[in-house]
């Protein structure tokens, strides 16, 4: 019964985390354009802080569900907010400042829970030991995935505003079609090659390796602990 309800706390604590980061990532969004001048997202009611405005429910519900099952760490993405960017001030400079935003609210968001996770765990309280390292893997997960140069990324959204012409004509069909790339190199694709004993996994070091990086330099210094040490 007690591993049971283990495995249901971590369940629910990294269902919490995935809804938590992307609402706090695309809230973002929407609060910087709104600050320079974009009403969109406001108008569509895309600021709220409830998760059910903005669930997608291939990026927030099946794939990470489809990822959970598979034993790899979950992932997902949310609806973009809308953002139009002739109500920006300053059209490219703002855009780069909207795309920036949402990562950064993950990174802070990792933060704060670090801290909170410094604070309380000589308390030994199971939830804080069970959903706070989960939650602050998750954030820092969301930040480096979304500064992939690749649209519809927020790292493409920056690269198509300081490229040039030529460039942003050739990136810009990857807008509409980059997220099932993505989802196809990362995950589908990988999984598809496995069952065939091909072991191919782009991920694991565009992303997993670099993120565990993060995170163990994170843990370390709120616990004094030196990564390989």
């Amino acid at each position: 019964m007690e591993k049971f309800l283990l495995s249901l706390t971590s369940t629910v604590g990294i269902l919490a985390a995935i809804l938590i980061g992307l609402t706090f990532h695309e809230v973002a969004h929407g609060f910087v354009a709104l600050l320079r001048g974009d009403k969109t997202a406001l108008k569509a009611g895309r600021l709220s802080l409830n998760p059910l405005v903005h669930i997608d429910p291939l990026g927030t519900v099946i794939l990470p569900a489809i990822l959970y099952m598979s034993g790899m760490p979950p992932f997902g993405y949310a609806k973009p907010v809308p953002v139009n960017p002739r109500q920006l001030k300053n059209p490219r400079g703002d855009m780069i400042l909207v795309a920036i935003a949402g990562p950064a609210a993950n990174i802070l968001l990792a933060l704060l829970a670090g801290g909170l996770l410094h604070s309380l765990a000589r308390l030994d309280i199971q939830w804080v030991v069970a959903f706070l390292p989960q939650f602050i893997f998750f954030n820092i997960l969301l930040a480096w995935f979304n500064l992939l140069p690749v649209p519809p990324l927020d790292g493409g959204q920056v690269l198509m505003n300081i490229a040039p012409k030529s460039a942003r004509e050739v990136l810009a069909p990857l807008e509409k079609h980059g997220m099932l790339i993505l989802v196809g190199l990362f995950f589908a694709g990988p999984m598809l090659l496995a069952a065939l004993g091909i072991h191919f996994y782009p991920a694991h070091f565009l992303i997993l390796k670099p993120v565990m990086w993060f995170y163990t330099q994170l843990m370390g210094f709120l616990f004094g602990i030196t990564p390989g040490g």
